[in-house]
């Protein structure tokens, strides 16, 4: 037989490492190639991760929890052939200390922290840290509450080597965050009966809660609110979706109509396609727009449909049908889910009118769609107002008011409404 190792693959380009979550299989299984060996988390996602190769496995390499470069040996399998070592050493263990990490030294201040309140269990945390994060705060002796006031800078807000190194060197400057002002744990403990059933968060819902506390806490948010005539858009989607269903394979819903007329209302606003550096506004050129996807574990996910702007309603349709049906099945890419410049989210198809939406960080802005309905409205005509049926939804816009005003914030909302009002009944897809 011959020795292969798997190595963890590169799964984004701006992905450097991953944590391993857990082994699938065990040494002496049999596995087949491309079938799943073990789960992985990312700043971005969870994933598995399949076998390049038919075979057993030999040896595991690297262990759950550990931080594991891109490109890492983290397992051997014995594959059919001629006896044979394999090309490359295996690697050694993976170890998940930091690189280049100072010396724990005497802390001048550091009021809730000492030695015996070092975090050796982080179950009580509410939130995720990866492995080196841990490493570094319980040689620096930080307890687990301080660590939960530290803020992130990582993806959606997550604390990364940097964040928690910068902490350090403030903290022993006795520059510190008070905890009651950033604290993640509620400041009135949950009353729990007898007859209660007690659910713990999975990794995904506990990184859902940070971010939002995160982007409430980030962003003051104001929310202004339009009511749109969408009744052409509905007239021309029930002439053409069995032909496009027939055509294509795949359905033809209301979401690339309204993401197109979102590109084009950020054309003409590009201040809504911004994010917030300090106190620098970095104006985006790309149009990225990020769309949110109820999963069916009931958490909510994100993936992106990068410069959405060079894409016809064809195009788009197709990208929304894509991403939504691989977010449900755990199949996206850590990249699909980085990089929006503005996002929209369809509580319409939950039944809702209307909602206000929280930002996803470090965009300024986020659309809700509430359900269509139909309702009595006045029609204006050449021949005066009549009374009649008309297909209409509410949009719901959420901005950062650091940088967005109402007029700016209020604008962009209503011009989403007028194209989605000018939409043409002759429109080709």
């Amino acid at each position: 037989m011959a020795l292969v190792e798997l190595i963890m693959p590169k799964m984004g380009e701006s992905i450097m490492e991953a944590t391993i979550l857990s082994w699938l299989k065990k040494p002496g299984d049999k596995i087949e190639q491309d079938e799943s060996v073990l789960e992985v988390a990312t700043d971005k996602v969870d994933t598995e991760v399949p076998s390049t190769h038919a075979g057993v496995l030999k040896e595991i390499l690297a262990k759950d929890g550990d931080v594991v470069k891109v490109g890492t040996a983290i397992a051997v399998i014995a594959t059919d052939g001629d006896d044979a070592k394999p090309d490359t050493k295996p690697a050694a263990k993976t170890e998940t200390k930091p690189a280049s990490q100072p010396k724990p030294e005497p802390l001048a201040v550091a009021p809730a922290s000492n030695g015996s309140h070092a975090p050796s269990d982080f179950k009580s945390a509410s939130r995720f840290y990866s492995p080196l994060v841990k490493n570094i705060a319980k040689q620096e002796n930080i307890a687990i509450a301080e660590l939960e006031t530290v803020p992130g800078t990582g993806s959606e807000g997550r604390v990364t080597k940097k964040d928690i190194l910068a902490y350090v060197q403030q903290r022993k400057g006795g520059h510190t965050i008070a905890p009651s002002l950033v604290s993640f744990k509620p400041v009135v403990p949950a009353i729990i009966g007898a007859g209660d059933e007690i659910i713990q968060m999975d990794r995904m819902r506990k990184m859902i809660a940070e971010r939002m506390v995160d982007s409430k806490r980030t962003s003051p948010h104001v929310t202004s609110f339009v009511e749109a005539d969408v009744t052409t858009i509905v007239n021309w989607r029930n002439k053409v979706k069995n032909e496009f269903q027939k055509r294509e394979g795949e359905s033809l819903t209301f979401t690339p109509i309204f993401i197109e007329a979102v590109v084009k209302a950020i054309k003409d606003f590009p201040m809504i396609n911004i994010q917030v550096d300090g106190d620098k506004m970095i104006k985006k050129k790309d149009i990225n727009i990020g769309m949110a996807v109820a999963l069916p574990t009931g958490n909510l996910i994100v993936p992106v449909i990068k410069n959405v702007d060079q894409y016809n309603l064809k195009g788009i349709a197709k990208a929304v049908n894509d991403l939504a049906a691989r977010a449900r099945d755990n199949k996206l890419k850590p990249d699909e889910l980085s990089g929006g410049t503005y996002s929209v989210s369809n509580v319409g198809s939950f039944g809702n009118v209307m909602g206000t939406p929280i930002i996803m960080q470090p965009q300024v802005a986020i659309l809700a769609l509430g359900a269509i309905q139909k309702k009595p409205a006045v029609i204006e005509t050449p021949e005066g107002d009549t009374i009649g049926i008309r297909h209409k939804m509410f949009l719901s816009h959420s901005y950062d008011h650091r940088v967005v005003d109402g007029a700016l914030g209020g604008m962009f909302v209503r011009r989403v409404a007028d194209y989605l009002e000018k939409f043409s009944i002759n429109t080709v897809i």
